[in-house]
């Protein structure tokens, strides 16, 4: 039954996504993609949190499968990511293009590690 949790934790994880994104992005008049920039991050931030939480025994794998596999691996997307880093650079906006991967990655590795950070020091551990 591990894949019900995974498949309960997509089905919150990709409506969130998609509503997200549309209200983040309704907030910004540019054309830097800052909603799935959002996501991403939050993902991120939640995958680190959990990963601390299960290695300091405060969580189980089963809430790993809902939160971690279900949630995060439909709340973030690294397809959209790619597909609105190459609009970018085919539109000529290069240095946009650009700030978005290294952005994307430079807070996606900080969310994980605060994520990671916070639960372990939550945990005691």
């Amino acid at each position: 039954m591990n894949w019900l949790m995974v498949v309960l934790g997509a089905v919150v994880g990709a409506p969130l996504r998609y509503l997200t994104d549309r209200a983040v992005q309704a907030r910004h008049d540019s054309v830097f993609p800052w909603g799935t920039f959002v996501v991403n991050a939050g993902a991120c931030l939640v995958l680190g949190a959990l990963t601390g939480a299960v290695l300091e025994g405060a969580a189980s794998s089963r809430l790993s499968l809902l939160l971690g596999t279900g949630l995060c691996g439909a709340l973030s997307t690294y397809s959209t990511f790619s597909y609105e880093t190459l609009r970018l650079a085919e539109r000529g906006w290069k240095f946009l293009a650009v700030v978005n991967v290294a952005a994307s990655v430079l807070v996606g590795l900080g969310a994980v590690h605060l994520g990671l950070q916070v639960a372990r020091t939550l945990a005691g551990g």
